[in-house]
């Protein structure tokens, strides 16, 4: 069993009712969602840190998109919206 700790949490009761909710519909534990939750909720923003720092360390090397990749970019994001 991995190593666990206990977290004290507290949550408006209509919260509370919509997670009660989730985990008779999904026959798992509140505990359970809530360590789901909480880890997607780490994940992305573990991810989204990095992606930051990487884009500031690029941007601090000069490494930026020439003219011509931006047009050439937003030449495709206008194509797939018309």
């Amino acid at each position: 069993m991995p190593d666990t700790d206990v977290l004290p949490l507290r949550l408006n009761s209509k919260l509370k009712k919509k997670l009660d909710n989730l985990a008779k519909a999904t026959e798992r534990s509140r505990s359970f969602l809530v360590a789901e939750a909480i880890l997607e909720y780490v994940a992305l923003n573990e991810w989204q840190i990095e992606e930051i720092k990487k884009g500031l360390r690029e941007a601090d090397a000069g490494d930026f998109a020439t003219d011509e990749e931006m047009e050439q970019t937003i030449a495709k994001w206008v194509r797939r919206a018309g």
